[in-house]
């Protein structure tokens, strides 16, 4: 199993000065002369910031590693910075480079930083500490490291909890959750071992402070964790906003029983001293510009499932296609595939206006416009979400109709439709579900209970408990949609609720 040593120290034996400098010439090989000398102007600006902090010994550099096509070439542009600072300086700082795993990352993910891992000669140079953080968990990086039950099954519920009451609106049910988990994990990694010294950023100092004051405007709208004792400066103080964040947000998409704890929080103990360095302006990212490094230098492979529309680290995009398909089909009575061309057309805006590469465009335009796309993808996306998640296509239905959020709202039309033999049972079932929800209150006390609880745990994915979560929950909570309001991935579009209904505005989301 493949994975990184221990930390950099300045005398590095012949083998490594030998391995950086092969890899430092492979790399500068495949970039532009203009990328070159930003490595160059990035690497002196580097260890001057390093040096002005009194980092401890060469100082540590935290990079956030998704396995996607931008921040591949991101590592790969830090990593030439440690090259050239090693050959220009006889010494260099530590890489650490931190990929938070969770369910939605195909294994062509995994494959693809490996890949990259090993092009740059990162695997056995000693100045690289390559991590996975895994919920609360730190591990090296390998790349068949086995799918952990405990991530996979929080990611689950959290998909369920929060698509059950937002009607399946593709990115607050699979982004959000996902977005403080990121978070959780940065926070992890900056505080791992001695902690950080930098984190690299590919951000202005402009985006930097709106996305800043963003979350300081969404944490002003939650309580303070009331255990928190004093906030701490820097980053830390951006990380605890987003730790009260987290904690309102999944206090209430899940209610006070299910609450899994600490794992959802963001841990905010990092260094004092650190602070970012953006690379901005300094170099281009987008993939159009070092195509060759990505795809042959890098061997970055666009896989068909891991490569949905504006990501090139996550199938989760597929599913939120796949959600659209659905809810046309299932909620507004129409075609399938009408669903999935309205996606496709708003994720390919999507991709105009990140400026991705017009082939790369192309080849998502295809996918979705072949004849046999529907069927196709679908049994695809199908796959995936069990294999992912654990989730058939009764339980994203479910999903769509959210029947039994808002004291079961849209609960008649989704038995009638869905599942008939219960239709007769809608007193039944809103008993069921009406019961008070307590730590205890996980099973029915009947005969017929239990049958119908089983029923309904069957149709949606979720335990009894969970689901009279949901009936004693209004849909679209306020938290989620302030989140979704300041979100740019989003955008009005016309369509129709029923087949032969008027057209109507609706807001899609997605990426």
């Amino acid at each position: 199993m493949k994975q990184s040593a221990g930390p950099a120290h300045p005398a590095a034996g012949a083998g490594v000065a030998a391995l950086r400098a092969r890899s430092l010439d492979g790399l500068l090989g495949h970039l532009t002369p203009s990328d070159r000398e930003a490595v160059r102007r990035s690497a002196h600006a580097l260890r001057r910031l390093l040096r002005d902090q009194h980092a401890r010994g060469t100082g540590t550099v935290l990079v956030a590693y998704g396995g996607g096509k931008d921040s591949s070439y991101t590592v790969a542009f830090v990593r030439g910075m440690q090259l050239f600072a090693a050959q220009r300086y006889g010494e260099t700082f530590t890489l650490r480079a931190a990929t938070n795993w969770h369910a939605g990352m195909p294994r062509a993910v995994m494959e693809n930083i490996d890949r990259v891992y090993e092009a740059l000669g990162m695997y056995a140079d000693p100045a690289c500490e390559l991590l996975l953080i895994e919920g609360g968990h730190v591990r090296p990086f390998a790349v068949d490291v086995p799918r952990s039950p405990q991530v996979t099954a929080r990611n689950r519920t959290d998909i369920l909890m929060t698509g059950h009451r937002t009607r399946a609106d593709a990115r607050p049910t699979f982004c959000n959750a996902c977005n403080l988990s990121m978070a959780r994990a940065f926070g992890i990694a900056a505080a791992h071992g001695q902690g950080a010294d930098l984190i690299i950023t590919g951000d202005s100092p402009d985006e930097q402070r709106a996305y800043t004051a963003w979350i300081s405007q969404l944490a002003r709208k939650v309580p303070r964790h009331s255990g928190e004792r004093g906030r701490p400066a820097g980053f830390g103080q951006v990380l605890g906003a987003l730790d009260d964040v987290a904690r309102a947000y999944f206090a209430d998409i899940h209610g006070p029983w299910e609450l899994p704890g600490p794992d959802h929080g963001v841990p905010s103990q990092v260094p004092p001293h650190l602070r970012f360095f953006s690379v901005y302006g300094g170099t281009a990212y987008d993939a159009g510009s070092h195509w060759d490094l990505l795809t042959h230098h890098l061997g970055f492979v666009f896989d068909d499932l891991a490569f949905s529309f504006t990501e090139s680290d996550c199938a989760n995009p597929a599913l939120m296609a796949h959600l659209r398909g659905l809810k046309a089909q299932y909620l507004f009575r129409r075609d399938y595939r009408e669903g999935l061309d309205e996606y496709a057309a708003f994720a390919l805006k999507l991709m105009r206006r990140k400026e991705f590469p017009q082939p790369l465009i192309d080849t998502m335009a295809a996918r979705y416009a072949a004849p046999e796309a529907h069927t196709v993808l679908r049994a695809r996306v199908n796959a995936f979400a069990a294999e992912a998640y654990g989730l058939d296509e009764r339980q994203l239905v479910c999903m769509v109709h959210s029947p039994f959020t808002a004291a079961g709202a849209a609960l008649r039309p989704y038995l009638r439709s869905q599942a008939p033999r219960l239709a007769e049972h809608e007193a039944a079932v809103r008993h069921l579900l009406s019961a008070q929800v307590t730590e205890d209150s996980t099973t029915a006390d009947t005969a017929d209970g239990a049958r119908l609880t089983a029923d309904l745990e069957e149709l949606s994915g979720l335990h009894l408990r969970q689901l009279r979560t949901l009936y004693g929950s209004d849909l679209h909570p306020s938290l989620v949609q302030h989140i979704l309001r300041g979100d740019p991935h989003k955008e009005r579009i016309r369509t129709r609720h029923a087949p032969d209904g008027p057209e109507v505005d609706e807001t899609l989301s997605g990426r």
